[in-house]
C-alpha cells in the first residue's frame, strides 16, 4: 500500500498492478483543516522541546567534574534516543493499523517531535551546565553582563547602553524578569539561555514547513541548522536559520502573486513584513548580509510576464510587506541608518587574522589551544568538505535553476560571501572588522542547505519515476514511501543525537579558553544572598567570578 502526500490510498494486491486510487481523506476527516494539523505540529514540537530539560533539572551531579559531564550527556541521550524512537515505532504502526489511513499523520508528529527533541538536547545540557548556580553563563561579565544591565534599564523605563543593540532580546528579557523573576534579569537570563536554546528546533521546523513537508523539512531544513545551535545568545543563530526559509517563502510567494486574490495576496504579504520586523528588532546583522541576493531572487521571480494587472498585484504584495515591516520595525531601522553608520566595531577576534576565504568552522571568540589554522586540505589547502559544498551548489543551481527555493538560497550565498570580502577588503584602511566574521555562519547554513537541497531535488525525481513505474509494472523498483520515511527518521534521529550531543557538550564548564569557561565562571561568582554557587571549586567565589583563564590566552 502506498500513501500519497495528496491524502489518497493506493491499494497494490499481492503480484498485482495497483488498483485505481480512491480519495480517504485520512487526515483531515480526523482532524480538520491543514492550520489544526499544523498547530498540532507546534504544540508537539514545543512540548516535546520542554521534555529533556525537565528531566535534567532532576539529575544530581556535580556540573564540574568530567566523569559527571559525561553521564549527564549519556543520561540525556538514552532520554532523546527513547522517546524519538517511541515516536518512530508510532509511525511503524501506523503503516500496519487500519489500512496505513493514518501513516501521514504519524510521520508529521514525528518529525515535529524530533525537531523538539534535538533543540531540547541542547538546552539540557546547558540545564546540567549551570547546575547549581542562579547565573546565567558568564554571570555579568562580557556580553551576558551587557545584556543583563541593558535589559534592566529598558524594563525600567531607561534607555539602553547601546541604541543599535537589537531592542527584542532586551525587552523580553525585561519583562519576562519582571513577571518571573522580581525584576532579577541576571538570574532570568539564565531561563533564557535555556528556553531559547530549546525554541530553536520548533521554530526553525516550523518556517521550513512553509515549503517542505514534515519529514523533509526535518531532513533538508532543521539538520543543517544544527551546526548553528547556541545556548550563549540563541537568539541571533535562530533568527538567522528562521530568516532564510522564511525569504525564500516570501519569494515563492511573489512569484504566486499574479494569479492570486487581492485580499490573501495583501494579507499574506502584510504577514511576511511582520514576521520580518520582528525578526529585524530581535537580530538585525543577517540582513545586511542578505539585503543584496534577496532582492535579486525577488526580481528575477516578480511577476513580469502577468500582464499588467499581475505585476500591479507583485508591486501590492511588495508593498503591504513593507508597510507591516516599517509598522514593526521602521523606529529601529531609522536608528540604524543613522547612529548605526557612526558605530564601529575594533575588536579584532581570532577569525579576523585567518584567510577571510574560509568559513566552514567558527571556533567562536574564545579558539582554545589552535594549531595550523585553517586546516590544511587536499586541495590546494581545500578539504573536502569545501569541495562538496561547492559541487552542491552547482548542482543544486543545474537541477533547480527554475526552484525560486534554490535560487535564493543560493543567492544569499552570494551576497553573504561578496559582503564578507567588501568589509574585509577594507579592514586594513579603517582598522574595523564591522562584524564580517559572522558570515561564516550564514555561508555555512546556506552551503549545508544547498547540499541538502540536492539530495531533495534527486529523492522527488526518484519518487516520481518511481510512480510511474508503479503505475506501469508490479510495483518493483524502488522501495515504498513507507520504508523512506521510517529509514530517514531513524537516520535523522542518530545524526541529530549526536550533534546536539557535541553541541551541548561545547558548554560544559571547564577552566579554558573556550566557550567552556562560560557556564565555569557562572558557578565561581557569589550569588546576591552572598553564597557561593553549591559546586563553586574550593567553596570559593567572588564578585566578578575566576579570571584566572584570562592567562590562557596568548
Amino acid at each position: 500500500m502506498t500513501v500519497s502526500t495528496e491524502g489518497t490510498v493506493a491499494v497494490l494486491p499481492p503480484g498485482g498492478p495497483a488498483a485505481p486510487a480512491r480519495p480517504i481523506p485520512a487526515v483531515r476527516r480526523g482532524l480538520g483543516s491543514r492550520g489544526t494539523l499544523l498547530l498540532l505540529e507546534a504544540v508537539v514540537a514545543f512540548g516535546a522541546a520542554l521534555v529533556l530539560p525537565l528531566l535534567a533539572v532532576r539529575f544530581r551531579l556535580d556540573p564540574l567534574d568530567r566523569i559527571a559531564q559525561v553521564s549527564g550527556l549519556a543520561a540525556i541521550q538514552l532520554r532523546f534516543a527513547l522517546v524519538g524512537l517511541l515516536f518512530i515505532g508510532a509511525v511503524a504502526l501506523a503503516v500496519r493499523l487500519r489500512g496505513g489511513r493514518h501513516f501521514d499523520l504519524a510521520a508529521r508528529v514525528a518529525a515535529a517531535a524530533l525537531a523538539g527533541l534535538a533543540s531540547g538536547f541542547v538546552a539540557a545540557g546547558a540545564v546540567v551546565a549551570l547546575h547549581g548556580t542562579p547565573w546565567p553563563m558568564f554571570g555579568l561579565n562580557g556580553d551576558s553582563g551587557r545584556i543583563v544591565e541593558w535589559a534592566h534599564a529598558v524594563a525600567n523605563g531607561r534607555p539602553s547602553g547601546s541604541p543599535v543593540y537589537p531592542p527584542a532580546p532586551l525587552y523580553t528579557l525585561g519583562y519576562y524578569a519582571e513577571w518571573f523573576r522580581g525584576g532579577n534579569t541576571a538570574y532570568a537570563f539564565k531561563d533564557l539561555q535555556i528556553l531559547g536554546a530549546a525554541a530553536f528546533g520548533p521554530l526553525v521546523y516550523l518556517c521550513w514547513r512553509m515549503l517542505l513537508g514534515p519529514v523533509r523539512a526535518l531532513a533538508f531544513g532543521v539538520a543543517p541548522a544544527f551546526a548553528l545551535i547556541d545556548a550563549y545568545k540563541p537568539y541571533s543563530q535562530t533568527v538567522l536559520v528562521v530568516l532564510v526559509p522564511v525569504l525564500v517563502a516570501m519569494v515563492v510567494s511573489l512569484s504566486r502573486t499574479g494569479t492570486q486574490g487581492w485580499r490573501p495576496l495583501l494579507l499574506k504579504g502584510a504577514g511576511f513584513g511582520a514576521l520580518l520586523g520582528v525578526l529585524f528588532l530581535t537580530y538585525s546583522g543577517w540582513f545586511l548580509w542578505s539585503a543584496a541576493g534577496v532582492l535579486f531572487a525577488a526580481l528575477l521571480y516578480f511577476p513580469w510576464r502577468t500582464g499588467r494587472l499581475g505585476r500591479l498585484k507583485g508591486a501590492a504584495f511588495l508593498g503591504a510587506s513593507l508597510a507591516a515591516f516599517l509598522v514593526v520595525a521602521g523606529r529601529y531601522l531609522a536608528v540604524m541608518l543613522t547612529e548605526g553608520q557612526t558605530t564601529k566595531d575594533y575588536n579584532f577576534r581570532f577569525d579576523n587574522f585567518t584567510d577571510p576565504a574560509y568559513y566552514l568552522m567558527w571556533r567562536t571568540d574564545m579558539p582554545g589551544k589552535v594549531g595550523e589554522w585553517p586546516p590544511p586540505g587536499e586541495y590546494g589547502g581545500v578539504g573536502l568538505f569545501a569541495l562538496v559544498t561547492f559541487v552542491c551548489l552547482g548542482a543544486a543551481i543545474w537541477l533547480g535553476i527554475r526552484r525560486p527555493m534554490v535560487v535564493t538560497v543560493a543567492a544569499m550565498f552570494v551576497s553573504a560571501w561578496v559582503m564578507r570580502m567588501y568589509i574585509a577588503s577594507h579592514m586594513y584602511e579603517t582598522q574595523t572588522v564591522q562584524l564580517y566574521t559572522r558570515t561564516n555562519n550564514q555561508l555555512l547554513y546556506c552551503g549545508l542547505l544547498l547540499c541538502a537541497l540536492v539530495v531533495h531535488l534527486v529523492s522527488q525525481r526518484m519518487a516520481a519515476r518511481r510512480a510511474e513505474s508503479a503505475s506501469t509494472t508490479d510495483g518493483a523498483g524502488f522501495p515504498g514511501r513507507e520504508g523512506a520515511v521510517i529509514g530517514t527518521l531513524c537516520a535523522l534521529l542518530l545524526l541529530l543525537g549526536t550533534v546536539s550531543s557535541s553541541m551541548a557538550d561545547r558548554y560544559m564548564p571547564a577552566k579554558e579558553n573556550t566557550y567552556r569557561i562560560l557556564p565555569w565562571v557562572s558557578h565561581t561568582i557569589t550569588e546576591q544572598d552572598g553564597s557561593c554557587p553549591k559546586y563553586a571549586p574550593g567553596g570559593t567565589c567572588s564578585k566578578d567570578g575566576d579570571q584566572s583563564w584570562l592567562s590562557f590566552i596568548r
